[in-house]
């Protein structure tokens, strides 16, 4: 990990407000430890649900938004879907926020405005209620482009892809690729139900002050290149975040240590560890079809099986019955298990992954490959530029069905295709390393944020 050095004291203050979400919450808390090393003051507002604890960042003054409403959420088991959760803070949270703000501003006028002035507030885009309230302060606006780069361009582009007959994409058009953006096809495009929030997800970053991604040049360079020539505000490709900065990572769901001592036990590069995010879910059919695949591929693996992985089920224990038995010394099962500390033991070979960015880019970072199998939203086209683009992972085409399952993991695991894989994800995994060291592309891009914001 490119330990972030800590500077002088810059006295200055920033506000940072991420989405209330392990996706976003993680990359926000990443970039508060980053710019807290390079001499920032660092104070995070937070929305009711999914809160950080104070006391794992003792160095950042924490505000929480009054909002019944969320607060009910953090306490309902299961929670709201994700969606259901962003339409609500869009609805519920612009006042509160407004009224937290007008605190914050007041508190800084009266008390350390001259020794600590604020420069700015850095804000998630998906709360789409912040742009307005920040500039009725005039105060600028940074936002945290959390997602891959390649599917902001996709969601820039939502209405000229309607007006061509895109969507919805219908029968074996499915399959057809995608011209304007390749190697996407039609399959791989996000939802109609989604493009309201999309857009205006858009929007709100376009008339922000500056994007930070959290991605690197050298994956992404042709998408950052044509959204540094669409965007008229300044784009910083400063990632990958989580590998700058000592930040412990924020986990919504308790830690299970063991699956650590268990990884211990097994052989290099011999273990598939299966996770899919803190959001994503499956229907009862599909869980089972995980389960036998795993069991008839004979390999190794450690399985997250998360409360909530399974729609519509509260069940404590889903599995089939005997399944552990079988199972016996090959696999291990747990709730949850810190993700990047997985990643990088020297005994995971492999990673079956929904393709949420985050975990994308922690794979990467660990030279693992990937088996694909996205769920929802911007995981389709991550997976399809993991598949088809890098090459550092297989995509299960043909649906979830324990011998196609079983089939790709040996795949991965076992043989030539799968080695080939590791080898060009390694070439990535040390790309991205060498972008963090001084000289390279994110470490330059991170000092000109810093001028940036200090501009303000």
């Amino acid at each position: 990990m490119e330990v972030v050095k800590q500077q002088s004291k810059i006295s200055r203050r920033l506000l940072l407000f991420p989405a209330p979400f392990q996706g976003h919450l993680n990359p926000m808390l990443n970039l508060a430890t980053i710019l807290y090393h390079k001499g920032f003051s660092i104070t995070i507002i937070q929305i009711p649900y999914n809160p950080v604890n104070p006391t794992h960042y003792p160095h950042f003054t924490f505000h929480l938004l009054n909002n019944s409403l969320l607060e009910s959420y953090s306490k309902n088991s299961p929670p709201p879907d994700s969606v259901t959760v962003i339409t609500d803070i869009n609805k519920t949270c612009s006042e509160p926020f407004r009224d937290c703000l007008s605190q914050i501003l007041s508190e800084a006028a009266t008390i350390d405005q001259i020794q600590e002035p604020i420069a700015a507030l850095i804000a998630d885009p998906l709360c789409i209620f912040v742009g307005s309230v920040a500039t009725s302060f005039n105060l600028p606006r940074i936002v945290l482009r959390t997602g891959s780069v390649s599917a902001l361009l996709v969601y820039c582009s939502l209405s000229s892809l309607r007006e061509k007959g895109y969507f919805p994409p219908q029968g074996t058009k499915l399959e057809e690729p995608l011209p304007e953006f390749p190697p996407l096809k039609l399959e791989d495009l996000p939802s109609e139900t989604y493009h309201d929030l999309l857009e205006t997800l858009v929007r709100e970053t376009k008339t922000s002050q500056g994007v930070i991604c959290n991605t690197f040049e050298e994956i992404e360079d042709s998408s950052i290149a044509k959204v540094q020539q669409t965007f008229p505000v300044p784009i910083f490709p400063i990632g990958p975040l989580h590998k700058q900065c000592p930040a412990s990572a924020i986990s919504i769901s308790p830690q299970d240590q063991t699956s650590i001592a268990w990884l211990t036990t097994q052989a290099p590069k011999s273990v598939l560890y299966v996770s899919f995010g803190t959001v994503a879910s499956m229907s009862k059919t599909e869980f089972l079809e995980l389960a036998w695949g795993l069991l008839q591929s004979m390999v190794p693996f450690l399985w997250v099986v998360r409360p909530g992985l399974i729609q519509g089920s509260e069940a404590n224990d889903p599995l089939p019955e005997g399944y552990l038995e079988i199972v016996a010394e090959r696999g291990y099962i747990v709730k949850w298990a810190l993700q990047f500390e997985v990643l990088s033991h020297p005994a995971v070979g492999g990673f079956w992954t929904h393709n949420g960015w985050n975990s994308t880019l922690e794979s990467i970072c660990e030279g693992v490959p990937m088996l694909c199998q996205p769920l929802f939203s911007d995981q389709f086209m991550n997976a399809r530029h993991v598949s088809d683009n890098w090459r550092v992972g297989l995509k299960l085409e043909k649906g979830i069905k324990r011998e196609e399952i079983a089939r790709a993991i040996r795949k991965l695991m076992l043989e030539e295709e799968g080695a080939q894989m590791r080898s060009r994800v390694t070439d990535l995994k040390e790309k991205a390393d060498l972008g963090l060291k001084e000289g390279g592309s994110s470490y330059k891009s991170l000092k000109k944020l810093i001028s940036y914001l200090l501009s303000f």
